[in-house]
């Protein structure tokens, strides 16, 4: 994968900071880490319209001092390592990545992910219309078009919050260029091919713009295609064979069900004028297959289409910006090659199809308004509906001779209004409150299961009251203040509310294998939803030091701590007294010590504390040697019930990543260090298991030379075998429709060595 050409730095001082340098070795070398971010926040609100190009900045606050931003000269070295654009956030404090397929990981954030995130692409706030999340919304871009990434790990102001407890990640695609004034028209384009080692991946990518001073077309196309990867040594894996119909045979090496294949296509057209501009964006997306290695199901199946049109204006009186969108998603699951496609005692069930259809709608519009030289009002308002069709067509045995509804008719509307005053009293102090009111309701129609064996669950499912009205509202308050040049303080408090999902509080049946699939964390257990679900609240308290040189190029530290206490976290408890014959909701089921386990969503008090630093120290910077630095980061997160003492599934355990980068010209070098302390606090109500701790070295290189670009890297140079904390459980092979069929206790393996080289020629 490739991406723009990368631009030679050129360092601004000759003079290393060794105080600085001595501090951050001495606090990051024995734990080992990396995390590169931005050390200047992208430009507040609305863009002012360039000569050339038109940046689609979202009118938003300023960022706030635990807010990381990666544009696309820092993306641009990382793009060809992955085709998941998840994985540019890696470098990022406080993010970690919980592996699902090859190209939709699920980003964590200060030990909060997935649906307590707002994730949004291109300004839209998608939503993952699949029992396992195998579509999360980062899937519905290639790296090679992301232009720009901004996080907000700390105190989420108002204005880019909504309907999640956790950070803010917006993903902006390439955004449109025009013409310079009197040059007519403009016409360029890129062409790139990547390849890596490991899994035989490969693909490439192409875009062509033309444009003239106001107007501006642009397509991007992308394609992406991965056998299985391999981890570094032999691990047991296979389960036991549950019929005789032959599967495919896997190397020991070889971690089952995690090839694929994807192909992104987008269409941008804008128009500007003095002071407006109307961007619209269209994209298609193609996933033929995208095996989970961590799922019992596979993906067969992933075509979206997206419509995302946007008007932005600056005026006399203010910002103004207005967004309307709409996605739609028909996805496809069943057993791929690794898995056991066949079923039933005679071997004549052919799998088990399922399949969704998702659509979601918003309107999105917000202003900044200046009051005086001193406070600045921001308002906006959101609407949203998401719809949702979940069914599972018969094909035997005992899935037969009924559709089985999984989620019929469901539906979430949501409606927001926000206002968000700052103020900055002088140049030490600045301020900033806003508040949030949500409503959001949600509804589902009748179910039914494959036979009569599951009526008396749907009956009382369908019987039941399933429309649900949950209020909420959201406060965030923060105080920054900055005594001199040297220095930056910042202190702030937020309460955020998020709703349950369509499939946390409507899964219905608790049979064992209906409830095998639906689960979107990975661990191999069954999962049942809760229509008497409670919306989460989070109460977060968060400060950040920084401490930098006056330019912030030489040396810079950030520390920021944090403490969040969640009411009603939807979590998971072991599930009891189920309906009819094919509940596995038994006595036994709820003392399990080993095995697959099955769960029932359900409400819990829980304490979230962490720590997040990273910093850079310039080491050299010479005409003859070029720009040495030091670069890294260290994450550390801890969650519990507070009534329990129970850990909470799937954090992170201690991390850092440190860097050695050099830059001289056309080339760009690093040398990085990942560790991972071993996971030991794990989750009894999941059956989780520990992980080891492992330390990888990462080598990355590129070089750029007038239009030619050229990357090439090795991942785990040294080939370490290691278990991933947050990967789950493996079951990626065997008979994966049945609770047994592959063995409990496998963590899901990491990848081994890999080596990737890229090539991208502008034009």
């Amino acid at each position: 994968m490739f991406s723009l050409p990368l631009r030679a730095t050129d360092a601004c001082t000759q003079r290393p900071a060794l105080l600085p340098i001595c501090a951050l070795i001495a606090l990051c070398w024995p734990l080992g880490g990396l995390a590169q971010t931005a050390a200047t926040p992208p430009t507040d609100g609305l863009a002012t319209l360039p000569t050339t190009t038109v940046r689609a900045e979202a009118v938003s606050p300023p960022s706030t001092l635990a807010t990381s931003t990666l544009d696309a000269q820092a993306l641009a070295s990382q793009r060809a390592r992955s085709s998941d654009s998840a994985s540019l956030l890696r470098s990022l404090p406080g993010v970690s990545l919980h592996p699902a397929g090859g190209v939709s990981s699920l980003p964590s954030v200060q030990g909060l992910g997935d649906d307590r995130l707002r994730i949004q692409l291109d300004g839209m706030d998608l939503i993952s219309s699949c029992g396992n999340h195998m579509n999360p919304p980062l899937s519905y871009i290639d790296p090679t078009r992301v232009g720009a990434v901004r996080l907000f790990a700390g105190i989420t102001p108002v204005s880019v919050g909504g309907d999640s407890i956790g950070a803010t990640i917006q993903v902006e695609s390439l955004p449109p260029a025009f013409a310079a004034p009197g040059t007519g028209t403009l016409r360029e384009g890129e062409v790139g091919v990547w390849g890596r080692s490991n899994g035989r991946a490969k693909g490439g990518h192409a875009s062509a713009t033309y444009a003239t001073e106001q107007f501006s077309l642009r397509y991007d196309g992308a394609v992406a295609q991965s056998d299985n990867y391999r981890a570094a040594r032999d691990f047991k894996a296979a389960g036991p064979a549950a019929s005789d119909k032959p599967q495919r045979w896997l190397r020991g090496d070889e971690v089952g069900s995690s090839s694929y294949l994807t192909r992104n296509h987008s269409l941008s057209l804008a128009w500007r004028g003095a002071q407006d501009m109307v961007d619209l964006r269209l994209g298609v997306q193609d996933i033929p297959y995208q095996n989970f290695a961590n799922q019992r199901m596979d993906m067969t199946g992933n075509d979206g289409q997206q419509f995302n049109l946007r008007y932005q204006s600056q005026r006399s009186w203010g910002k103004l910006q207005a967004r309307v969108y709409h996605e739609r998603t028909r996805h496809s699951m069943n057993f791929g090659e690794d898995k056991q496609f066949w079923y039933g005692p005679a071997g004549n069930v052919p799998g088990m199809p399922m399949d969704t259809r998702g659509h979601t709608s918003g309107v999105d519009v917000r202003a900044q308004l200046p009051l005086s030289a001193r406070d600045t009002l921001e308002v906006g308002a959101l609407a949203q509906r998401y719809t949702l069709n979940d069914w599972w067509n018969p094909s035997g045995g005992g899935m037969a001779p009924n559709v089985f509804w999984n989620i019929r008719d469901g539906q979430r509307d949501r409606l927001d209004m926000f206002a968000e005053w700052q103020a900055r009293w002088n140049p030490q102090w600045l301020t900033q409150v806003g508040v949030r009111a949500s409503h959001i309701r949600s509804d589902s129609g009748q179910v039914q299961g494959y036979n009569a064996s599951y009526d008396a669950e749907a009956n009382a499912f369908n019987a039941a009251n399933r429309k649900r009205s949950d209020q909420a509202w959201d406060f965030s308050a923060l105080a920054r203040y900055s005594p001199n040049a040297y220095a930056d303080y910042e202190l702030g408090f937020a309460r955020k509310t998020r709703a349950p999902s369509l499939y946390e509080r409507y899964a219905w049946s608790t049979g064992g294998m209906a409830m095998r699939m639906v689960n979107w964390v990975g661990d191999g257990n069954g999962y049942v939803g809760n229509l008497n679900l409670r919306p989460e609240t989070a109460h977060t308290l968060s400060a950040t030091a920084h401490w930098h040189d006056a330019s912030g190029e030489q040396w810079r530290l950030s520390v920021t701590p944090y403490v969040s206490q969640v009411n009603d976290y939807i979590g998971a408890q072991r599930c009891s007294g189920g309906m009819g014959s094919m509940s596995s909701c038994t006595a036994a089921n709820a003392s399990a010590q080993q095995g697959f386990v099955y769960l029932r969503m359900a409400n819990q008090d829980v304490r979230l504390q962490g720590l997040d630093i990273s910093g850079m120290a310039q080491l050299a910077d010479s005409p003859r040697w070029g720009r040495w630095a030091l670069e890294g980061a260290l994450s550390y997160v801890s969650g519990k019930d507070r009534d329990t003492g129970e850990h909470l599934y799937a954090l992170m355990p201690l991390n850092a990543r440190l860097a050695v980068t050099h830059r001289q010209g056309g080339w760009s070098n690093s040398a990085e260090l990942v560790a991972v302390r071993a996971k030991t606090k794990v989750s009894a109500v999941h059956n989780e298991r520990p992980t080891a701790g492992y330390a990888l070295v990462n080598l990355r290189t590129s070089y750029q030379w007038q239009q030619w670009q050229v990357e090439l890297g090795v991942d785990n140079l040294f080939n370490r075998f290691y278990r991933h904390p947050q990967g789950g459980a493996y079951t990626g092979q065997g008979n994966t429709m049945s609770g047994m069929g592959v063995p409990w206790g496998v963590s899901l393996p990491g990848m081994g060595r890999s080596v990737y080289v890229g090539m991208n020629y502008k034009f």
